[in-house]
Formats: structure tokens, C-alpha cells, sequence
């Protein structure tokens, strides 16, 4: 199935996706989850930050950017839900800007549904399938409620944007987000002092919280999205903590640690804690796929 997605195009993912989101649990669906998940091309980003921010402009660059090195990339926007008919209410793929005729380019809009700014279960399931489709998957989602820790539980590398003068940097100091992210970028730097007070305030935030610690140096870098500037720097630190989640094998035990996590979370998204307890073992074997895991259990869980 996954050699006809690559065959058929951006109309062929377009159609699988859609099929995903009406019979999730379908034979041929969980065939395709499953092999799709054993091959992983696609390194995973999440952007991640409050609404204004400027988010789907700054992807709109990442795009250009990465489609000049000749990267193909696919794009899931993550919109908080309407309670009426579970539909997206803010419509960021529209505000994306790019080439409808480019096939290296692929982007989807999807609904947060019950979980309030955060990832549906169906997010996953259209991130693994892009991941063994493209180069570069970006998950973007708007910060509000869960969506900063969930994207955390599905991208490689996680971009928190903040916004100069709107009490981003302080909100960021005071939620706890400053574990999240591997790089914060401050966005409209061609503010001026107020981008260097926000790009300060949260280096700051990031050394008290790093101090001691070994490893990733979350890095903190002001950028224009207009002026297309700081996006090559933005691009490179993406790249940076790429390497160094290759190196040691540091990727594969974030994304095994991921997929665990999954597992639990569907099983309590579906039976609740009650479900959890009465799974007892959720493990997860070294290589095996997380959805046919959810499935086993879901089918036990459900026969009793």
C-alpha cells in the first residue's frame, strides 16, 4: 500500500487520509499504519505556540526553505475543534502559503476534536503514514491546553513560538513549557527591542532550567518571518538537534519511548483509567508497531 501512496501522489495520500479518518479501525488501515510505521524516511517538527504568533507564516518560510534544498515536505495543521460538529475553527492550512502545483508539498488540516488544542488520536496515525512519505513532517498546533505536551509526544524536534510584547516570554517562564521545546523562536525580530527583551527573558527561563543538566541545549533565536530573516538559522538548529538525536541512537529511543505512550494514551482515550487497569501490561516489543498493539489490547479489552 505504501508503494501505491508513493505511485498515486499527493491525491492518493489525500484519499488514504480521508479513508483514515472515516474507518480508522479498518483492515486495510491498520495494514498501512503498520508498515508505514516500520518505515520511518521523514524526520518529525513540531511547531508549537499561541494563537497570533505567526506560526503559519514562519512554516510558510520553513517550507520555502526546506523545498530549496530539495527536501519534500508534508504539513499536518492542527486546529482546536468546534463542539458543534467537530470540525476545525481556525483554518490554518488556508494561511499557509504555498505552490498548489508543487508535489513536493503536502499539507493537511486536522481537527484536535476532543482533546482541547491537542493531537487526535487520527494526528498520529496521518503524521506515521507522512513520515514514510516524505523528508520533513511538520506538526503545527495552536498552544492552548495540551497541545505544547502533546506535540512533544510525536515530533523529533519541538519550535515553541513567542511573540515580543504579548506576555509570551512570562507565560512561557510560568507553565512549565520551558521543558518542552529543543528551540524557541521569537518571532517579528524587526520589533526591535521588544524581540530582544522576549529573546532575553526566555534565554534566561532556559538557563535556570537547564543549569547542571547534560545534553540538548534548547537554543533561543529571534527571527522575521516577513523578512525572511533567521530562517536559514532556524533550519540549521532544526538540523543540529537532528544530528545529535542521531547520534548513539538517541532518535530510535525517543521514538520507541513515543510509541509506548501512544499505546497508553489510546488505551485510556477508549476505556478510560478504568481501561488502563484492567490492560495491566501495555508494553510495547522493540520493533513492533504501536497500532496493532492499541488493536490487541482494544479486542481484549473489549471481550471481556
Amino acid at each position: 500500500m505504501l508503494k501505491a501512496l508513493r505511485d498515486g501522489g499527493k491525491a492518493a495520500l489525500a484519499a488514504a487520509l480521508a479513508r483514515l479518518e472515516r474507518e480508522p479501525d479498518a483492515p486495510d488501515m491498520r495494514q498501512l499504519l503498520d508498515a508505514a510505521y516500520a518505515a520511518p524516511c521523514a524526520y518529525v517538527v513540531g511547531i508549537t505556540g499561541p494563537p497570533g504568533v505567526g506560526k503559519s507564516t514562519l512554516l510558510s518560510a520553513l517550507i520555502e526553505a526546506w523545498r530549496a534544498r530539495a527536501r519534500r515536505v508534508a504539513v499536518i495543521a492542527v486546529d482546536p475543534s468546534s463542539r458543534r460538529t467537530g470540525g476545525a475553527l481556525l483554518g490554518d492550512r488556508a494561511r499557509l502559503v504555498t505552490d498548489p502545483a508543487d508535489v513536493g508539498v503536502f499539507v493537511r488540516s486536522m481537527a484536535a476534536r476532543d482533546r482541547l488544542g491537542g493531537l487526535a488520536e487520527l494526528t498520529l496515525g496521518a503524521m506515521v503514514i507522512m513520515r514514510a512519505l516524505y523528508d520533513v513532517v511538520v506538526i503545527e498546533t495552536v498552544g492552548v491546553g495540551q497541545s505544547e505536551t502533546d506535540v512533544a509526544g510525536v515530533a523529533d524536534t519541538v519550535v515553541f513560538c513567542v511573540q515580543p510584547g504579548s506576555g509570551d516570554s512570562l507565560q512561557f517562564m510560568k507553565a512549565g513549557i520551558v521543558e518542552i521545546p529543543h528551540i524557541v523562536a521569537v518571532t517579528k525580530a524587526d520589533l526591535g527591542t521588544l524581540a530582544e527583551r522576549a529573546r532575553a527573558d526566555v534565554a534566561g527561563a532556559l538557563g535556570l532550567a537547564e543549569a547542571g543538566g547534560a545534553g540538548w541545549a534548547p537554543r533561543v533565536l529571534a527571527l522575521s518571518s516577513q523578512r525572511r530573516s533567521g530562517i536559514d538559522e532556524l533550519v540549521a538548529a532544526i538540523a543540529a538537534h537532528a544530528a545529535y538525536l542521531a547520534d548513539a541512537g538517541r532518535l530510535d529511543r525517543a521514538r520507541r519511548g513515543q510509541a509506548q505512550l501512544w499505546v497508553e494514551e489510546a488505551i485510556r482515550d477508549r476505556f478510560g483509567r478504568d481501561g488502563l487497569r484492567r490492560a495491566a501490561d501495555l508494553s510495547l516489543a522493540p520493533g513492533a508497531s504501536p497500532f496493532a498493539r492499541i488493536a490487541e489490547v482494544a479486542a481484549a479489552l473489549s471481550s471481556r
